[in-house]
């Protein structure tokens, strides 16, 4: 059984991607979560409603949480990459 775990691997690339956009911009970097998330959840329901196969979701909603929970994931590797380069004082 396939659970559309490339799908979401994907979703959450995809919001990276936008996020390291959004860092190399003029916006504040404060909003980096919050655009990853709302990305993630535009995503998330467009490929509820295109029909991508094996897709997590059988509704909207969840079809959505799934976007938002890949999102947010996007900022967290971001945030455990950076912290494993920290080096120690």
């Amino acid at each position: 059984m396939d659970f559309g775990v490339a799908n979401v691997a994907a979703i959450t690339m995809l919001t990276y991607i936008v996020g390291g956009l959004i860092k190399v911009s003029k916006l504040d970097n404060k909003w980096i979560p919050t655009i990853c998330g709302v990305v993630g959840v535009v995503l998330g329901i467009v490929a509820f409603y295109i029909g991508v196969p094996d897709f997590p979701a059988n509704d909207v909603i969840t079809a959505a949480a799934v976007g938002a929970a890949s999102g947010f994931a996007a900022t967290g590797v971001n945030q455990v990459g950076k912290q494993l380069s920290d080096k120690e004082e």
